[in-house]
């Protein structure tokens, strides 16, 4: 098991569901509803990809640890920028969030070729 990876997935869920309390509860009557949809939206996509770093720290393959830090980059720019250009309105954000979306896909996929990989060489 790669504790790194599962601690940094428990956080990132910790993280996710204080966020998405936080925007339900604090920010509802404080945003426009496209903000708060957009805030849900990064909450969203921290916890299942929280969740995949768990998984990718449980299956502990070196191929699941690369997804894995793939993951965290993602949550970092995909969430991260859309949790920043809610509150600070920085349009120019919205340029970093499509990048974290390729870290999410590039991991998945990563994580894919890992797992099959695994298969064929055990025959």
């Amino acid at each position: 098991m790669n504790g790194l990876l599962v601690a940094l997935g428990a956080l990132n869920a910790g993280l996710a569901v204080g966020a998405g309390a936080f925007g339900a509860h604090a920010l509802r009557d404080k945003l426009e509803p496209r903000a708060i949809e957009i805030f849900e939206t990064a909450a969203r996509y921290q916890m299942y990809h929280a969740l995949a770093l768990v998984l990718c720290g449980v299956i502990a393959s070196k191929g699941a640890a690369t997804a894995g830090w793939l993951f965290q980059a993602g949550i970092v720019l995909f969430s991260g920028s859309l949790y920043v250009l809610v509150f600070s309105g920085i349009k120019a954000l919205g340029a970093v969030t499509p990048f974290g979306g390729l870290a999410f896909l590039i991991g998945w996929g990563w994580l894919a070729w890992s797992a099959f990989s695994a298969k064929a060489a055990q025959g």
